[in-house]
């Protein structure tokens, strides 16, 4: 999808700042887009620039203009996110679908319309006040993030075999021991493997080096012994599929899957991003700083990586026992004769 065709001007500028100076991905920018057509559709039927009865998915935005953006109040917004806690189709293409977004989803509308008039504001100069500036996001449920312990983790690597093990074994090593989003790992090259270096391309395009362990080189280079680069089709590719080509976000996730359940452990608990999880945990318990986590993990915001510090950390409880309160025993108090909530 083109979103540009569908953006009005104002609209259409604010993707490409995203884009072309943010450095977001297109699948990102495509989001945003599609956040704000929703929002906007909204917008326009409560100022009544549309009839109440149109259906919402054909109204079209090409019109929004400053005029109408500048006339969105708080009170709107709030009004929208009603309609989608209660009102707005799960899946609007379904005859299935159920109708209310959760809070995860309604945070990331929210984000996109602040982003959208932080923007308007703060760079094209377009508004002198932010009125979007106190605008709240829903409360999200924050779960901790599910993980395989050390034990777990090795029976998974143990569990690898067949005509693939060695790049199988060295995706899962990758995951385990670095900590690498799924797609950051189909999108390695040959070329970004540089001794005990590994240049990855994380979110937005940014670029980081992580260092590699020696179960990481070992595995890479056992990999690479039995890669078929000379009959491969994507020779840049670092992972390749039976076929030859770049290996897909499915393939993985499948394989991720296939062995955690050879592996004896639940596949529908587990996927390539609990892996990353799992990396994140053992090295926080391991005495990784948070800080050099957030680093590891291309996080760009620390809030993001501090969930891991909530996690059962053997740590936590060692800090606890070595409180010198830990070991007093108080002496009972005998009864003194008192009325029950009495004071002295």
């Amino acid at each position: 999808m083109d979103y540009r065709t569908d953006a009005p001007p104002i609209l259409r500028d604010f993707l490409t700042y995203h884009e072309a100076i943010q450095g977001h991905s297109k699948k990102t920018v495509d989001e945003y887009f599609l956040d704000l057509r929703n929002f906007f559709r909204f917008i326009k039927i409560e100022k009544s620039k549309v009839s109440r009865t149109a259906e919402f998915e054909s109204i079209d935005i090409s019109d929004v203009d400053l005029e109408l953006i500048r006339s969105v109040t708080l009170t709107d917004v709030y009004s929208y996110m009603n309609y989608l806690s209660r009102d707005r189709a799960q899946r609007p293409n379904s005859d299935q679908t159920g109708y209310g977004l959760k809070a995860t989803s309604r945070a990331r509308k929210v984000a996109a319309i602040r982003s959208f008039y932080k923007y308007l504001t703060n760079k094209a100069k377009l508004l002198s006040e932010n009125p979007m500036q106190d605008l709240d996001a829903p409360r999200t449920k924050k779960s901790l993030p599910r993980y395989l312990d050390l034990d777990s983790s090795i029976q998974l690597l143990e569990s690898v075999d067949g005509p693939f093990q060695e790049r199988d074994r060295c995706i899962l090593t990758l995951f385990l021991n670095c900590g690498v989003r799924i797609s950051e790992l189909i999108g390695l090259n040959v070329t970004d493997v540089r001794g005990e270096q590994l240049r990855v391309l994380g979110k937005g395009n940014k670029e980081r080096i992580l260092y590699l362990n020696d179960a990481c080189i070992r595995a890479i280079q056992e990999y690479l012994a039995v890669r078929p680069g000379q009959q491969a089709i994507d020779k840049n590719a670092l992972f390749l599929s039976r076929r030859r080509t770049r290996i897909s976000k499915a393939a993985v996730e499948k394989l991720v899957k296939k062995y955690l359940t050879k592996a004896g452990l639940d596949s529908s608990q587990y996927s390539p991003h609990k892996l990353r999880h799992t990396a994140a945990t053992l090295m926080l318990q391991n005495g990784v700083d948070v800080r050099t986590l957030q680093e590891l993990l291309g996080h760009e915001n620390l809030n993001t990586t501090q969930i891991y510090t909530h996690v059962d950390n053997e740590n936590l409880r060692l800090a606890a026992k070595a409180n010198p309160l830990a070991s007093v025993k108080l002496s009972q108090k005998k009864d003194s004769g008192m009325e029950p909530g009495s004071e002295d």
